[in-house]
């Protein structure tokens, strides 16, 4: 396979995911794709905004996640989210710290 298909699928997997977990599964809580997959939404929309920069291409992290989600993230936040439980914040510290780490 040439880089050129290589990197047409590699997108295409991921505009697939993308639209599983903002329009199939909105539903499937951050806190929760965090602690049992080790990264969330808004893992996706870091690792756009790294590989933008990492391009030459200014990006924030708020410019980020709207393309991401499709959406001001607050307004993600305030349409899906749910409060979390004491352990599930627990359970996603411990899972931040070891997949992220200190950086927020």
């Amino acid at each position: 396979m040439d880089d050129r298909t290589r990197i047409e699928l590699e997108a295409a997997a991921f505009r697939a995911l993308r639209h599983h977990l903002i329009e199939k599964r909105a539903d499937v809580q951050n806190i929760d794709l965090m602690t049992l997959a080790g990264f969330c939404r808004n893992c996706l929309s870091r690792w756009y905004e790294e590989a933008a920069n990492a391009r030459g291409i200014a990006m924030s992290k708020d410019d980020a996640r709207e393309i991401f989600y499709g959406m001001p993230y607050e307004d993600w936040r305030v349409q899906h989210q749910t409060d979390a439980s004491p352990e599930k914040q627990a359970g996603f510290k411990t899972a931040f710290a070891e997949n992220v780490g200190k950086k927020a």
